[in-house]
């Protein structure tokens, strides 16, 4: 029998087998990258590597990072590689001459890491992928969390492994990153627990200066929001509601990825709706459901499958959002936001606790849809009622509300 299919099935026997496995399996996809691809090719001091969401977006900070790289001359010859899953998607980035695009966990992508000194990603790379001396990784993360992660969970999801399993996940990652930037003294509190960065005396890596996802944020104007609705085809006069849910633990189907329970009865909200708003909806890049609105085509457009989550942004007069860390960035354009948070107590006793109590959220907490829809007709109110909890919020957690891409290259690249 092949040792890999032997071991696959030591690995479903008992979760004591599968840690076993698991670890024996990293080791040897950690040996093989350091000897045909860490050894094999050198290291390029004028090479950097892009990646968002393990390769499934051209999105969030790594992409802000590299558009500051395109404006900025003394960046102009160098190369810069960007990993996706679908690289053919992508090719339009290699218009610029020196921009390269990789697919996912091929062999050029490990040659890509193995040759580039600059990594920047946003979510935690591959295992195997070492770095060699001299080469540097920015982690940018994908959000200010309200959900607790790595090292300050007390508990995890049964069918998602242990906390040993999680925590000795970060750990690897902390032992790898050397940049972290960081949009909040919050943020950075977090990050250092989470990460368990006071372990290995990394507390220095985190740099304080804003996120850089948001500078499209700050470089905005009322021309460009109205073309991005236009490309959205929001009929003029209609407002526009950005509902992004984020993902549950235990909604897990083995070998198929997270599903998504909408707790929404879509003919009721456009009956209430309809005539004034348009439903951008949005769903976690987890999530594995297909969603079909193909009946409110009309009324709910689903834009799970847009790259950059800033165009809905900017689109949208209106966020509902539950524990998923879109609403940190939103807040930074001041508009309203509603947390529609239908299983609070499951979520939070039974799957992930949170960082801070939500009475200090910028805007109402609802449990039932009945409350959710009566707060929209009402939006006017709500605003003038949260109005200094949301300022509050900003000073707290958006401290630095300018453009920062620039600023951490020169820090950390230049």
């Amino acid at each position: 029998m092949n040792i890999w299919k032997w071991l696959g099935k030591l690995c479903s026997l008992t979760p004591w087998t599968k840690s076993l496995t698991l670890e024996v399996y990293r080791r040897y996809k950690t040996q093989q990258y350091k000897s045909q691809y860490g050894k094999q090719y050198e290291m390029d001091p004028h090479t950097i590597i892009f990646e968002a969401f393990m390769g499934k977006k051209y999105a969030c900070s790594p992409k802000a990072l590299y558009q500051a790289m395109l404006q900025d001359s003394y960046y102009a010859n160098w190369t810069k590689i960007w990993v996706f899953r679908e690289p053919q998607k992508y090719r339009f980035l290699e218009e610029d001459e020196h921009t390269k695009v990789v697919a996912y966990r091929k062999n050029e992508y490990y040659q890509a890491y193995a040759k580039a000194k600059y990594w920047v990603t946003n979510s935690r790379l591959p295992r195997e992928l070492e770095p060699k001396t001299g080469q540097e990784y920015i982690q940018c993360w994908h959000g200010t969390p309200l959900k607790k992660l790595g090292f300050d969970l007390d508990r995890y999801a049964e069918n998602k492994g242990s906390l040993t399993e999680v925590r000795d996940n970060y750990l690897a990652e902390t032992k790898r990153v050397t940049h972290m930037p960081s949009p909040s003294g919050f943020y950075s509190e977090k990050m250092i627990s989470a990460f368990n960065l006071g372990e290995l005396g990394k507390e220095n890596i985190l740099l304080e200066k804003g996120y850089p996802r948001n500078d499209r944020l700050y470089e905005t104007n009322a021309i460009e929001q109205e073309m991005i609705r236009e490309e959205l085809g929001i009929p003029k006069g209609k407002k526009v509601i950005l509902y992004a849910p984020t993902w549950r633990e235990n909604q897990h189907i083995p070998g198929e990825g997270y599903a998504y329970q909408l707790h929404a009865d879509f003919d009721e909200w456009k009956r209430q709706l309809g005539d004034e708003y348009v439903i951008l909806f949005r769903a976690h890049y987890f999530i594995s459901s297909h969603f079909d609105f193909s009946a409110y085509e009309d009324f709910i457009k689903n834009v799970s499958d847009m790259d950059d989550v800033n165009d809905l942004y900017l689109a949208a007069d209106i966020l509902i959002t539950d524990y998923s860390s879109v609403f940190f960035d939103y807040a930074n354009l001041d508009r309203p936001i509603l947390f529609y948070m239908y299983d609070y107590e499951e979520y939070k006793y039974k799957m992930r606790d949170f960082y801070f109590d939500i009475h200090i959220l910028p805007g109402p907490v609802v449990t039932d849809q009945d409350e959710l829809l009566k707060t929209i007709l009402r939006i006017d109110a709500v605003v003038e009622k949260y109005q200094e909890k949301y300022d509050l919020f900003n000073e707290k957690f958006n401290p630095h509300r300018e453009v920062c891409s620039e600023v951490y290259l020169h820090e950390w690249v230049r």
